[in-house]
This record gives structure tokens, C-alpha cells and sequence, in this order.
């Protein structure tokens, strides 16, 4: 009884439930919606999103590594009580340098993915330089920069030429002329391995970037938890005056974790397009993985290594929405649904805050109960 009353208290066990409860939570709203917008099919459509994922797991696990990259992204600027929603700025560029070293330069997939962790560096580096020195709001800079970033890579697109090749498709004998041109056409080489991932998961697209995703988390996880400088960017978060009084350089580690915060949504882009599925078009909108990566952090409590999961689950009710509309869903309903199950899922850190309350009072109840 010991060992379970201490396993209730437990950050860990706390979190794990709270992510549970939302996500229940989620998928209650979302079956009631669907009762709403069409009662007859409710049941059926609720059913085909969660079986959907599991039809097509390589797709989910493929489609769910940006989004690890992007829930690190903002949970490990959170963790020095920064919001970074920069995160598809930042992605972009990450996928835009990778890009220019995969097309332009002709350069093999490892080197592709330190340009585009620099790519995203560089762009996480602003809003953190401007936090630190100017006491800019970090939120304020990094919606600027989306744009500043969104409109810059649809400048250069067009108009960068390297080696005499432009980066369209039409440069490589393609069609497009609003898109980079295909690596498969122009540079395999950048391709990331597959390594037979494809095959084991039965899906073309499948490779090590999910992998790598993994390590990444891992050694964010290792980063903050296991290290002097992941103590300190801690510290810096829960009271940043009291950690300047402890000798600690409040400003620097402002910077240096938004810089990396930056290289890790610029990795996420990295390893979507240099998988080889998808070309970088000509943005009309800020790219919204960003955004869902806020979704995934939040849902994990902001715990990397729990972003790993749920990343997944984004991903897989994602993808169980495309299922929804074989039952008469229109595209808008059930991108309703998914948006509202997925909101709701991030109110873990509301639901990790009951359900600590809740355990401490019924740890105090049992107390006085046992003393009587």
C-alpha cells in the first residue's frame, strides 16, 4: 500500500493520468459533435478515426516525426519559461537550408540535416537575443518572424539560383514551377536511408528521421534532466531573478535555448522533406506544424520524452479524420472534430493540476482516517 500511495504522488504517474484523462476527455467532445452534425453515422465515424491509424501505422509514425521535432521544439523553451511560437518560422527555414544544400548544392542527407538544425538556429536566435537583451515579449517576435521567415523562403525559392539551377521543379525538367523541384529527381543522395523501415511498416515513405526523432528527444530529455546546463536553463525558468542571484547567466541561457529550440523545429523540417514525399511549394500561409507541435507539448506535459507520444496520437487522429469522410463527413465537420479533440487532449497541465489536487486531499482524508 506504501509503494502505491507513493506511485500517486509521483510526477511522473501524475502526468501520465492527466494526459489520459484529456485525451478521454477529447474523444468524448468529439463523439458528441459528431452525434450532432450527423447522428446516424456518429458511432461509425468515431469508429473508422480510430482504427484508421492503425490500417496505416507507417504513415502515422512517418507524419508524427516533424511533430516530435515540433513538441520539443516548444517544450524545451518552456522549460526556461520561454513560449516559443516561432516554431513554424523556425521549421521553415530548416526545411529551406536543407533544401538549398539537398538541390542546390547537391550535398549528401547528413550534411542536409545540419543545415537545416542551422536554419532553424539562426531563426531561434532572434527572438531569443531580443528577449534577453531588450526584454522583447519572445511571443511577439516569433509571430513576426513566421511571417518574416514564410515570406523570405518564398522570395528565394523563385529566385535563388546555385550552379546554374534554380530551385523549381522546371529547372530539373519538372512541370511545377510553384515548388522545389523533387529530391528523387535532382538529388537521391539527399534522401534520408530507409533502411527497410518502408517495408517492415508497409509504407514508401518511411525512414530513420523517426528514429533519429527519437534520439533527439532522448537527449533532450538527458540535456535537462541530467546536466549542469540543463539545471541551470531549469532554474532560469521557475524564477529567472533567483538564478541571476545564484551566479547564473539568465540572458545567455535565454538565448542559447531558444537557439536550440530554433534547431530543433528546423530538424523537423529537415527530415519531412528530405524524405522524399513532399516538395516545398510556394507558402500561402504559415506552415501550421508549429502550431501542432504546441498541441503536442502541451499533451505531454512538455516532457520530451513523452512528446514522442504524443506526437503519435496527433498524428493518428490526424489521419483517422481522413477516414471520417467515407461516412458522409464533410472535410470541414471533421476538421471541427479533430481540432476539438486535440485542444482538448492539450489540457493536460489543467488536468495534471486536478488531479494532483484531488490526490492530496484524498491522501489527507486517508490520514485522518487512520488516525481515528
Amino acid at each position: 500500500m506504501k509503494k502505491l500511495g507513493n506511485l500517486r504522488e509521483h510526477p511522473g504517474f501524475i502526468s501520465l493520468m492527466a494526459s489520459l484523462l484529456s485525451i478521454l476527455t477529447g474523444l468524448v467532445f468529439g463523439l458528441v459533435l459528431l452525434l450532432i452534425l450527423n447522428p446516424a453515422n456518429a458511432f461509425a465515424g468515431m469508429g473508422n478515426m480510430l482504427s484508421n491509424g492503425i490500417r496505416d501505422m507507417g504513415n502515422v509514425l512517418y507524419s508524427s516525426t516533424p511533430l516530435i521535432m515540433a513538441g520539443l521544439c516548444i517544450a524545451f523553451a518552456y522549460k526556461v519559461g520561454l513560449f516559443n511560437i516561432g516554431a513554424s518560422g523556425q521549421y521553415t527555414m530548416g526545411a529551406f537550408f536543407a533544401l538549398v544544400c539537398a538541390i542546390g548544392f547537391q550535398l549528401p542527407w547528413p550534411v542536409c540535416l545540419l543545415a537545416a538544425i542551422l536554419g532553424g538556429a539562426i531563426w531561434g536566435f532572434f527572438p531569443g537575443f531580443f528577449k534577453a537583451k531588450f526584454n522583447v515579449n519572445e511571443v511577439l517576435t516569433g509571430i513576426l518572424f513566421n511571417w518574416i521567415g514564410m515570406n523570405l523562403v518564398n522570395f528565394l525559392i523563385p529566385n535563388l539560383v546555385i550552379g546554374g539551377n534554380g530551385m523549381l521543379s522546371t529547372n530539373w525538367g519538372g512541370s511545377a514551377s510553384d515548388r522545389t523541384a523533387a529530391l528523387a529527381d535532382a538529388n537521391p543522395s539527399a534522401i534520408l536511408p530507409r533502411l527497410g523501415l518502408n517495408k517492415l511498416f508497409h509504407y514508401s515513405y518511411m525512414n530513420i528521421g523517426f528514429i533519429l526523432a527519437i534520439l533527439v528527444a532522448v537527449l533532450c530529455w538527458v540535456i535537462l534532466r541530467k546536466t549542469v546546463f540543463g539545471y541551470e536553463l531549469r532554474a532560469c525558468g521557475l524564477n529567472r531573478n533567483a538564478a541571476q542571484y545564484a551566479g547564473i547567466n539568465a540572458n545567455k541561457n535565454i538565448v542559447l535555448s531558444m537557439v536550440i529550440s530554433g534547431a530543433l523545429a528546423g530538424l523537423g523540417g529537415g527530415f519531412y522533406y528530405l524524405a522524399g514525399g513532399g516538395q516545398l511549394n510556394l507558402l500561402q500561409e504559415i506552415s501550421s506544424v508549429g502550431f501542432d507541435g504546441i498541441s503536442v507539448a502541451l499533451l505531454a506535459s512538455c516532457n520530451p520524452i513523452a512528446c514522442i507520444f504524443s506526437a503519435i496520437f496527433v498524428s493518428y487522429i490526424n489521419l483517422g479524420g481522413i477516414a471520417m469522410q467515407s461516412q458522409g463527413y464533410a472535410t470541414e465537420a471533421t476538421q471541427i472534430v479533430i481540432s476539438v479533440i486535440i485542444y482538448l487532449a492539450a489540457f493536460s497541465l489543467l488536468m495534471q493540476t486536478k488531479i494532483a489536487g484531488f490526490l492530496k486531499r484524498s491522501g489527507k482524508k486517508q490520514k485522518k482516517e487512520g488516525v481515528k
